[in-house]
């Protein structure tokens, strides 16, 4: 059953009318750092771990030999077959970019740029996208340095899909590792 036919149905059992506005296809995910991840999966490739793009971005998260590399990870036929190390360079990537990010983390969270609600998981999600380098250039030109990749997602739209989420468990590591 898809939301279109749920919409305005209603339990006669328990005389409930099931709210218009909920996608009942996709699950409902908490704004913790477990629905940080799958949120940002999601929208890379569906949660999918042997996802490659046409660009050649590997796994669930969708990353790049050079990320991979930084990580000492050079299999990428093992890397797309390995949920759990997937999972472990997402959040050794995540310490890292935290880490090169933490001084405009500091400075920027609460701001509002371009109408845009800085949080501390839209820095992440943004860096992610674009790396963190581009992410400073946006946070620093108080957001006229923008980026958008090859397909056409901006530090800006992540930085609004992504926000608000509690990312404080990952702890800023400049030498994390998988």
């Amino acid at each position: 059953m898809n939301a279109t036919t749920i919409d305005n149905k209603i339990d006669t059992h328990n005389k409930v009318t099931l709210p218009k506005f909920i996608d009942y296809n996709i699950p409902y995910l908490q704004k913790d750092f477990v629905g940080f991840k799958e949120a940002l999966a999601f929208k890379e490739s569906q949660g999918k771990y042997t996802a490659v793009n046409t660009l050649g971005y590997l796994g669930k998260y969708q990353f790049g030999k050079t990320t991979l590399h930084r990580f000492k990870i050079y299999n990428t036929k093992e890397f797309l077959n390995n949920p759990e190390l997937q999972e472990k360079a997402f959040i050794a990537l995540c310490k890292v970019n935290k880490w090169i990010l933490r001084k405009d983390i500091k400075r920027s969270v609460g701001k509002t740029i371009n109408g845009i609600k800085i949080t501390e998981s839209g820095i992440l999600a943004a860096a992610h996208l674009s790396g963190a380098g581009n992410v400073k250039k946006f946070l620093r030109s108080n957001g006229s340095v923008s980026f958008a990749d090859a397909y056409g997602a901006t530090i800006q739209s992540y930085l609004i899909k992504f926000g608000g989420y509690d990312v404080e468990i990952i702890n800023a590591n400049r030498f994390a590792t998988v």
